[in-house]
């Protein structure tokens, strides 16, 4: 028993040991939204400051874990009136609700570098799990840096009900919510 405790701990530690972090390039990545207004157009919103770090130990991400942060206050739909609707309690309520974030729970195979990301979704105090589809667009040596980089989309779709977002009926802002976030990430020196 010793002994398989023993080989155990050693196959802990060399995981540890040999996980990476991959830090978000600001500069080349968006978190976004679409949402339905009055049920025939679409408006199209950011978060301006957001963060997200992956940490893993194997080159093809299969076993990656993802982090991700964002300010609610930094919300912008190109409308100031609007968002500052969007940051009142009748909707995200910022100054009680200041952060939004996603923790990942699990990554599955979906194809060639597609994944179905699986997390817990925090919003307006209320934590649901949520199913994403993630794209691992690529790796390569920075030109200039000569760091590792990675890139990675990601989309899905949410209820802004299911985390008590209701400031206006369905017919004035739909209930579903497109998420869709960009983002290049540098490993960790």
């Amino acid at each position: 028993m010793k002994k398989m405790f023993i080989v155990l701990a050693a196959i802990l530690m060399q995981t540890v040991a040999y996980a990476q972090t991959w830090n978000l390039d600001k500069a080349h990545a968006n978190l976004k939204f679409t949402v339905t207004h009055l049920m025939i157009s679409d408006v199209d919103g950011r978060f301006k400051d957001f963060d997200a770090t992956i940490t893993s130990s194997k080159p093809d991400f299969s076993d990656a874990k993802f982090e991700m942060t964002a300010n609610v206050a930094s919300i912008d739909t190109d409308n100031e009136k609007r968002d500052k609707h969007l940051r009142s309690p009748d909707f995200f309520d910022a100054e009680k609700y200041p952060t939004l974030s996603f923790t990942s729970t699990s990554l599955t195979p979906a194809g060639t570098n597609k994944f179905k990301l699986k997390g817990n979704l925090t919003m307006h105090g209320v934590t649901k799990p949520v199913t994403l589809d993630l794209v691992l667009r690529g790796t390569k040596v920075h030109p200039f840096t000569k760091g590792d980089m990675a890139a990675f989309q990601l989309s899905g779709t949410i209820s802004r009900k299911e985390f008590n977002i209701s400031g206006s009926p369905e017919a004035v802002v739909g209930d579903e919510v497109v998420i869709k976030a960009n983002g290049e990430f540098a490993k960790a020196k």
